[in-house]
């Protein structure tokens, strides 16, 4: 969501929006990823993704406490989950990364992009593991020498 698009649900001035976003930033409730771009004139970078630090939080904020198989925000309660946890073991192990996601306005996305040796390091995070997917060919061609993993329930110990 955009905080134009917040500021008109909740009927809060936009700059209101934006100091609770920051305090709740500020406070580790909410964890900001922004966009991502070396002056491609698609790529989207003036939004920013929120993140929950605790996804019970999240689950609280949007009342739904439903097993997963009949949920249906299970794709993004997984991606939240996978953000937090891959910041967690950088952490833990002293990986310095600067993290962003990528998205183009065709809405090409990448869901996190790790900035570091030099390299960048892309991850899509998906719940069905028999989801097809693969690289966005714009991304591929501006940054070719960058990682591409697919992160789902059947690997993603290996990633955390």
């Amino acid at each position: 969501m955009s905080l134009n698009e917040l500021s008109n649900k909740l009927g809060v001035d936009m700059k209101t929006v934006a100091r609770y976003l920051d305090l709740l930033e500020q406070c580790f409730v909410l964890y900001n990823l922004r966009g991502f771009s070396r002056n491609l004139r698609n790529e989207v970078i003036k939004k920013s993704k929120y993140y929950f630090y605790d996804t019970g939080v999240r689950n609280a904020v949007i009342q739904n406490y439903n097993p997963l198989a009949i949920r249906n925000d299970t794709g993004a309660l997984w991606e939240n989950f996978m953000v937090i946890e891959r910041l967690k073991l950088r952490s833990y192990s002293g990986l310095y990364a600067r993290d962003y996601f990528w998205r183009t306005w065709e809405q090409q996305e990448i869901d996190l992009l790790e900035d570091y040796d030099g390299r960048l390091h892309a991850y899509e995070f998906k719940w069905s593991p028999k989801k097809a997917v693969k690289i966005p060919a714009v991304f591929k061609g501006a940054y070719p020498d960058s990682d591409y993993a697919v992160i789902t329930p059947e690997n993603f110990l290996e990633w955390v």
